[in-house]
């Protein structure tokens, strides 16, 4: 039996805490990734505004998955940051997890399993207002298989960090004296001449 909202647990309640931070996906391309630990739950959506539940038009609860990944995350900003994300598993991020347990012939999401989610694309724009939906593609490995198969967690810069930071070019060999006159010698022209030193 599903509650229409998971309470915090008893430590997070006593130091204050709401459970590991949410997973995000900051730009294009962000991958979270790393193996289940606990069993996956089920909550009720939240209004990110209100915090009201949120309900279909017919009055169904929407419901949404909530898995917590052991990542290669680390937060400067959170003191002794364990790498332990939660994953909140709905709409077209629900069908990309649905497609990739399908490829790895699993039944559901395990504990052990090793699961993998990236910000793929933008989708269309209904309300110009807000943001356009992000869509994803994921994998799953499954806790059988996840110690043989599973890659090691993704370890991100921080977000800001990634992208200001300055693009340095490819690394050009240098040439010798000799591999220059070789090259110039081919081309028909003659080497410069160095004047000796003073």
């Amino acid at each position: 039996m599903t509650t229409p909202h998971q309470p915090p647990s008893a430590d997070d309640l006593l130091m204050g805490g709401g459970g590991p931070p949410s997973a995000k996906f900051p730009v294009l391309g962000y991958e979270n990734a790393g193996r289940i630990v606990g069993k996956p739950t089920v909550e009720q959506q939240r209004d990110y505004d209100t915090d009201e539940p949120l309900y279909w038009a017919d009055g169904k609860p929407r419901w949404q998955i909530v898995v917590t990944l052991a990542t290669g995350e680390r937060d400067p900003e959170i003191s002794d940051d364990d790498g332990i994300r939660r994953l909140f598993i709905k709409g077209q991020m629900k069908t990309a997890v649905q497609a990739a347990l399908k490829t790895a012939k699993a039944e559901g999401l395990e504990e052990g399993g090793h699961l993998t989610v990236t910000y793929t694309a933008d989708g269309a724009q209904p309300n110009p207002k807000k943001n356009p939906p992000k869509q994803y593609t994921a994998r799953y490995v499954t806790a059988a298989n996840a110690e043989l198969m599973a890659p090691e967690p993704v370890k991100h810069p921080p977000v800001a960090a990634a992208a200001s930071a300055p693009q340095s070019p490819a690394a050009t060999p240098a040439l010798s004296p000799e591999q220059i006159a070789a090259v110039l010698a081919q081309l028909g022209l003659a080497a410069p001449t160095v004047p000796p030193p003073l």
